[in-house]
């Protein structure tokens, strides 16, 4: 095959072409820190990036909806905790209204008084809210647990109270957020009407002594119900940065460059761009005007 002068420029030019598109690559490559810029530099790596960040964002919503988790279960806690304090404010107002010796009628209907307010506390407590949920209403989330007209009677409302919430924290794992104390709070309410239905001898204080101290156990049995629950938010949480750690890296070692590695073949590329630049130069022949200058 006779090789022509028009082949063999067509070759070089070729030849640098590629070398060009070698060299930008290698150049998007460090501009980017990545290894592809378009799916077409290479499938594969672009699939498995796609499957990688579908799982970091996963793990994403899941830390979101721990932090749902532990706001739902923080709330309650503090609500319960605010529900103990006042239970044992009543119970030193009951112990001193129960003391017939050196209590006055007058002096038992102050603690009376007193004993009132700390209900309304108790109901305020009952409406805890986070956001614009009621967390102590079960899955009627828009109903208070004491609204306008006290305590609901109707039985949809009251088997609505004792549901759970749920909510995803992993692939198939959902965390009960919410505390069915509602039926607790009404328990608490009976328990102060019945204080403020005592006679002014105070003779039923020193048997109430004891129901307070009943609903003050089933508090600290609802606050470390919700204690083993956060604890196990912790577990998923910690369980969580694992998996996104593991995610991230998976990514990073498909998509990432190793800047090293590509400088060097920076380096070479263009060495041997500049060397088929020096032979191309050599390979086209001086054309007739060279001659006649």
């Amino acid at each position: 095959m006779r090789v022509t002068q028009s082949m063999l420029s067509n070759n070089m030019l070729r030849n640098l072409s590629t070398s060009y598109n070698k060299m930008g690559k290698l150049q998007d490559q460090l501009n980017t820190g990545k290894k592809v810029n378009r799916p077409s530099d290479d499938p594969v790596v672009v699939m498995k990036g796609m499957g990688y960040r579908m799982q970091v964002d996963k793990v994403a919503t899941f830390q979101k909806n721990l932090g749902e988790v532990n706001n739902w279960l923080d709330s309650s806690d503090d609500a319960l905790d605010g529900v103990g304090q006042v239970l044992h404010r009543a119970k030193e107002l009951v112990t001193n209204a129960a003391n017939t010796g050196a209590m006055t009628p007058e002096d038992r209907e102050k603690i009376k008084i007193e004993l009132d307010q700390l209900r309304e506390q108790i109901k305020n407590l009952a409406n805890t809210k986070v956001g614009d949920k009621y967390i102590f209403s079960g899955t009627k989330t828009d109903t208070p647990v004491y609204g306008e007209n006290g305590f609901p009677t109707d039985q949809a409302t009251l088997d609505a109270f004792d549901k759970t919430i749920e909510i995803e924290v992993f692939d198939g794992v959902s965390l009960n957020v919410n505390s069915n104390a509602a039926a607790m709070f009404k328990d608490i309410d009976d328990l102060f009407e019945e204080l403020e239905n005592i006679g002014d001898d105070g003779a039923g204080f020193s048997d109430a002594l004891s129901k307070i101290d009943e609903q003050m156990d089933a508090v600290l049995t609802a606050r470390a119900d919700i204690g083993a629950r956060s604890n196990r938010a912790e577990l998923m949480h910690n369980r969580l940065e694992m998996q996104e750690g593991a995610a991230k890296k998976q990514q990073s070692e498909n998509e990432d460059i190793d800047y090293e590695k590509v400088i060097t073949e920076m380096i070479t590329q263009e060495s041997l761009h500049r060397a088929a630049l020096s032979v191309g130069a050599r390979i086209i022949q001086p054309s007739l005007v060279d001659f006649l200058r």
